[in-house]
This record gives C-alpha cells, sequence and structure tokens, in this order.
C-alpha cells in the first residue's frame, strides 16, 4: 500500500487547521504562515477567490531523492517522503532539483537545515495512523488514503458532480505521478500550480553520474560541477514539461518501441 492525501479544493474554507496542526506535530515556530518556508511545511493561500493548500507533493519517483548524493531524501514504500536531518550535507541540490520548488533552506539559522513536510511519517503514518494536518479537517477537504483508493473518491466526486469539476486530478501523472493529489473547480493553471507538458518522471540525477570523474580531480571541482549539472538538466527538463524538446533530444532517451 501506497499512501496519499487527496485535497478538494471545492471544499476548503482556508480555516488553516491543518497548517497549525502540522506546526504542533513539528514543533515549529507559531508564527503567521504566507507561503511555505524554512519553517512552515503547509501553506494555505488565496489565489483568485480559491484557498489552496500547499504542501510537499511526495512524488511517486521523486527527484530529490535522486539528486542527493548522501540519502538524507528518501522515498518511504509508504509513500512519504522523508528527510534524515543527520545525514544531510547542505548541498541544497534537493532545492534545486524539485519540480515543484517544494524543499526550503533556512537561510536565517545559525544551523541551517532543508524543510520539508514529511507527512508525519516519523509520529504518525509508520504507526498506522494519518498526518496531523487531515485529522483536524473539519470539512473533509484534505483526507489520507491509499493512492489509488483515493484516486477512486477524486473520480466518483466528478460523477457525482458534473460540471463542478475540472475534469484534471492534479498529481495523477504531473512529474510521474505524486502521492499527493488535488480536484479544482478552477483551472489549476490559474491556481499557481506548475503546468507540465510531459507526464514523464524527472530523469533520475544521482550520484553515480558524479562519482564517475576521476579521483584527482578537487572536492571542489566536483561541487561546482554538481551544481552545474543540476542546473543544466533542470534546464532541460523544463524545455521538455513545455514541449519545447523531447527527452530523446534533451537526453538522449530512446522512446520504448
Amino acid at each position: 500500500m501506497s499512501y496519499g492525501i487527496l485535497t478538494d479544493l471545492t471544499r476548503c474554507i482556508g480555516c488553516k487547521a491543518c497548517v497549525m496542526a502540522c506546526k504542533e506535530i513539528n514543533g515549529l515556530p507559531k508564527t503567521e504562515v504566507l507561503k511555505l518556508d524554512g519553517n512552515n511545511w503547509t501553506a494555505v493561500e488565496q489565489v483568485n477567490g480559491v484557498n489552496i493548500r500547499r504542501q510537499c507533493m511526495h512524488c511517486d519517483d521523486p527527484t530529490c531523492v535522486s539528486v542527493c548524493p548522501v540519502a538524507a531524501l528518501q522515498k518511504t514504500e509508504a509513500g512519504p517522503v522523508i528527510y534524515l536531518e543527520e545525514r544531510c550535507m547542505g548541498c541544497r541540490y534537493c532545492v534545486m532539483a524539485c519540480p515543484f520548488e517544494i524543499p526550503k533552506y533556512q537561510w536565517n539559522e545559525t544551523l541551517p537545515r532543508v524543510q520539508k513536510c514529511i507527512m508525519c511519517y516519523d509520529n504518525l503514518v509508520s504507526k498506522g495512523e494519518q498526518p496531523a494536518c487531515t485529522s483536524v479537517c473539519p470539512t473533509g477537504a484534505t483526507i489520507f488514503g491509499d493512492r489509488e483508493e483515493l484516486m477512486d473518491v477524486a473520480r466518483e466526486r466528478f460523477k457525482n458532480n458534473p460540471g463542478l469539476y475540472v475534469d484534471h486530478i492534479y498529481g495523477e501523472h504531473e512529474a510521474g505521478g505524486t502521492s499527493v493529489i488535488y480536484l479544482s473547480d478552477v483551472p489549476f493553471e490559474q491556481l499557481g500550480f506548475k503546468v507540465m507538458k510531459s507526464d514523464a518522471a524527472y530523469p533520475k540525477l544521482t550520484w553515480d553520474v558524479l562519482s564517475q570523474i576521476p579521483n584527482i580531480v578537487s572536492v571542489g571541482g566536483v561541487t561546482m560541477f554538481g551544481i552545474w549539472w543540476i542546473i543544466n538538466r533542470r534546464v532541460k527538463l523544463e524545455k521538455v514539461r513545455n514541449g519545447e524538446m523531447t527527452e530523446e533530444e534533451a537526453f538522449g532517451i530512446a522512446k520504448d518501441e
């Protein structure tokens, strides 16, 4: 079973109960939340009159995991993408590589860390409980469960409410699929969601490539090459998503016949 979260924007009243529950369970500062940052893992924004809950998308094939050279980010079998702080070396590759721009760096902290939602994996989900955010939602706007079952719930809402929703389950295919999915009555591109013209998961950006560099190259050189490489790949990925390049043109990846 792979868990996920379905957020129905038509049901969100903007109460921010999910935001406060996230802060409480994770020991985050009780400050006002305007957007995701190093101290806020869940946010509720209002765009074009729609309340939008923002959090990590927990991709099925996470780019942040593939670029991390020390496995500080890991995709669990249960679905959540977790962060192991003790392994993190602060390279911020994950920040640059995420197609949804989710991981945030604590620039103002003396000992900064990368921060993002981990879907309450350590405290709750790994123990068979649901995340704090979904447990407190008063309207059922955000619910937790098996991802495939949540997809069925989304399709059932389409069927039972003809004309209410835009015909798109955001996260079903974006970036290869995500554990967090959305329903809306307003087109997602009008709400600031990333528009991806390619449904393919981001190509794996692994430490294996950097490890092939000759040992005589300095650590500083490896780091600079790694940063350049990831930024260059991200530019190509953006072109693939926007339909400006094919995957084969960008990465030499032949399509299966």
